[in-house]
């Protein structure tokens, strides 16, 4: 796994974007569990999601099925 963020990848290009845009996402997790905020930041193995009740949550990366924009 690597040690540093690869900022030259789609998928870190296109998280930053939702950092920046304080966009608001939907991640699903393995578990099914579905969680809706705000990407707070991202590293190499995790991401931290604010949601609406400031509550914060760092997931790790090998735990989400998938993470998109809500419209």
């Amino acid at each position: 796994m690597a040690t540093e963020l690869e900022t030259g990848l789609p998928s870190v290009r296109q998280l930053q974007m939702l950092i920046r845009d304080k966009q608001e996402v939907e991640i699903k997790l393995m578990t099914n569990d579905v969680i809706t905020g705000r990407v707070r930041w991202q590293d190499t193995y995790c991401i931290c999601l604010d949601d609406s009740e400031n509550q914060t949550f760092m997931l790790w990366r090998q735990a989400i099925a998938y993470l998109k924009p809500k419209a």
